[in-house]
């Protein structure tokens, strides 16, 4: 019988060694509590502030010990969160969609689609592997969670960072593109919401450009004036110029 992969978020996480000494540390409580005391009978103060001040260290130690524990309790969560290769046919809807939007803003006729197609998706997977190589985390493309598509996600302990492309020649991203983005991460928030995951969702938004230095400055002010604030996750905006990008990962 041919058993089905396992698929859930909890396959990005990156092993770290846990060595919780429960016994030593039991046993150095007693310790230095015994000194304290014995230290104060005997009415030597040094060793008695000795004691102290490693019963202090010993309380910081417990209470950074319990802020880990929560923290891989939250991401214990990702078993029960599942990712899935989103399907052929809304990848090719999306492409389509701004392959035609950038087909216009151009002036581009049916016969030119062909070639614009092709530059959008070297734009999309060059802009991917800048964002990986900037974050050296775990990079997934084309994956939906709980039914939500992105273009990425990338996973670190307990966040999950969703990860939207876009390809822009003029200085400004579109209303629908940006009420399309936030739709789908506040859904993908919502879900992990509705199943109580300690999770955490941030939105990475990637501007792969090719437009003038002032054109630059126009869209880097109109991303300061825009209106993100309606979702419920923190935004990272990223601008990649494609000739740099294309100077890094393929010219010679």
């Amino acid at each position: 019988m041919e058993t089905k992969s396992e698929n859930s978020l909890r396959r990005f996480d990156r092993k770290q060694s846990n060595y919780p000494l429960i016994a030593v540390t039991l046993i150095l409580f007693v310790v230095l509590i015994a000194g304290v005391v014995v230290s104060v009978r005997a009415d030597d103060l040094a060793a008695a502030g000795i004691f102290l001040a490693a019963a202090l260290i010993f309380a910081v130690v417990v209470l950074i010990d319990i802020a880990n524990r929560r923290r891989i309790e939250a991401v214990d969560d990702r078993k029960f969160i599942r990712w899935d290769a989103a399907m052929p046919e809304i990848q090719r809807q999306n492409v389509n969609v701004e392959v035609r939007e950038l087909a216009r803003l151009l002036g581009v006729g049916d016969e030119g689609l062909a070639d614009l197609l092709s530059a959008y998706i070297v734009a999309e997977d060059l802009a991917l592997r800048q964002v990986q190589q900037e974050e050296n985390l775990p990079l997934m493309r084309h994956v939906s969670i709980g039914g939500t598509p992105f273009d990425a996600i990338m996973v670190e302990h307990d966040l999950i960072t969703c990860i939207e492309v876009a390809f822009l020649v003029i200085p400004d991203v579109r209303q629908e593109k940006i009420e399309s983005m936030l739709k789908k991460v506040t859904l993908a928030k919502k879900n992990l919401v509705e199943q109580r995951s300690r999770l955490r969702l941030r939105l990475m938004l990637v501007l792969v450009t090719q437009l003038s230095v002032e054109e630059e400055e126009r869209l880097r002010g109109m991303l300061v004036t825009r209106r993100f604030s309606d979702t419920p996750v923190d935004i990272d905006i990223r601008l990649l110029d494609f000739e740099m990008l294309q100077k890094v990962y393929v010219s010679e």
